[in-house]
């Protein structure tokens, strides 16, 4: 009966409008601050309302993506470039060490730009390493554009180059890697909004910040009882120094999580999911990875049934984020799936198909992208299969979703 009524509040709140006039709530009920697109503010508050204290319920869980979702620019990122800058990553005596799909062009290129040799010293921080190490982590491809993975791996579970990171810290410890990103986070912090830098030939984001609008959100879905989670495709002890910021707890981020050796040093390997043992990079927070950790992590689901959809009691009141990476796991809240749009083709089309009625829009709250100029490609494109490749995205009923044109911008 809950949530029956939690459907019928929530449909009727895909009705309103900004201009709406809202009745007045108790005087205990937390409420959302700020300016949001349209009637968003109204439809998240309607979700805190019904699910939350207001309600009287406690313990509904929300669950948001960090980059781009909670704040503006990549975190993680923001870290490598700081290590790479500082001369913080330590060589490895292979490359091919650091990633099972590491092409032999790519390990010739890092060899020859970055050098080889634990214990011979750091990796040099100077512009040929920095460019190589860039290259592959933003294009997987090594600077003279040879492919820098090959081989097979599930591409809803995982992608090299994300996983890649955290490898690259092999042989630091997380609490070496936790000052890293203090340290970078100051300076990305104190930089002004639209600051970049310029590293080899790559022209990055010098700043971040967090979005002044998903923080009031999650302090009001705190404060309304829910249990607030992070779910990032990108390393644990670095998402967990930014996620403190906005008062989640390590006990409630999750991210890639490496394997450590018996000197408690960052290995190549990572935790594994829904019944698969750690591996190198096999199975991360990424796409249907992310559900698959909130199903364990969260709900305390084990096995291979971590990798479906949960009934509706085990599953995320609401969920955000920004990329094709969230669409999983933000499709699976039963109250409300908030997409920031950042002109990813299979969390758009999702979003603007909109078939249960509760997929909210909302440019990115720093520097929104301008309009995408063409239709998304969702009847043709638009969904990856586990292989890689590319084909049409459907709904449940197998029926194809329709070219989308973007709206929210």
């Amino acid at each position: 009966m809950r949530h029956l009524l939690a459907w019928t509040l929530v449909a009727a709140a895909t009705t309103l409008t900004a201009a709406t006039p809202q009745p007045p709530a108790p005087s205990d009920c937390p409420r959302l601050t700020g300016t949001w697109y349209g009637d968003d503010r109204a439809r998240l508050q309607q979700v805190i309302d019904t699910y939350g204290t207001c309600s009287g319920h406690r313990g509904a869980v929300a669950a948001f993506d960090w980059d781009n979702t909670v704040t503006k620019n990549d975190v993680t990122d923001t870290t490598l470039t700081w290590a790479l800058r500082h001369g913080k990553l330590l060589r490895p005596d292979h490359w091919t060490d650091t990633s099972t799909w590491l092409t032999p062009a790519a390990d010739k290129a890092l060899g020859k730009a970055c050098g080889t040799g634990t214990g011979t010293g750091p990796v040099l921080s100077g512009s040929r390493c920095a460019d190589e190490i860039l290259e592959i982590r933003e294009n997987a491809t090594t600077t003279t554009g040879a492919p820098a993975f090959a081989g097979t791996w599930n591409h809803r579970r995982t992608v090299p180059q994300y996983a890649w990171v955290p490898q690259l810290f092999t042989g630091r410890t997380p609490a070496e890697l936790t000052a890293y990103t203090a340290a970078a986070r100051r300076e990305a912090l104190a930089a002004p909004v639209g600051a970049t830098r310029t590293l080899g030939t790559h022209t990055l984001p010098a700043y971040v910040r967090y979005y002044d609008q998903q923080r009031d959100l999650i302090h009001t879905l705190q404060r309304a009882g829910f249990d607030v989670y992070i779910v990032s495709a990108g390393a644990e002890p670095i998402t967990e120094v930014w996620s403190a910021g906005v008062g989640i707890d390590a006990a409630h981020t999750i991210a890639i999580r490496p394997v450590l050796d018996h000197q408690g040093r960052i290995t190549p390997r990572n935790e594994g999911c829904g019944g698969i043992p750690a591996t190198r990079g096999e199975v991360i927070p990424y796409i249907d990875g992310k559900r698959c950790w909130i199903n364990q992590e969260v709900y305390g689901v084990r096995g291979a049934a971590a990798w479906q959809r949960q009934p509706w009691r085990r599953r995320p009141a609401l969920a955000a984020g920004d990329a094709d990476t969230d669409v999983t796991f933000v499709g699976d809240a039963t109250g409300v799936h908030l997409a920031v749009n950042r002109n990813k083709p299979e969390l758009m089309c999702r979003a603007y198909d909109d078939a249960d009625g509760r997929w909210l829009v909302t440019p990115m709250f720093i520097d929104p992208l301008p309009r995408r100029p063409h239709p998304y490609p969702c009847s043709t494109t638009a969904y990856t299969a586990p292989d890689g490749t590319h084909g049409p995205l459907r709904r449940e009923d197998g029926s194809p979703v329709l070219d989308e044109p973007d709206t929210v911008y």
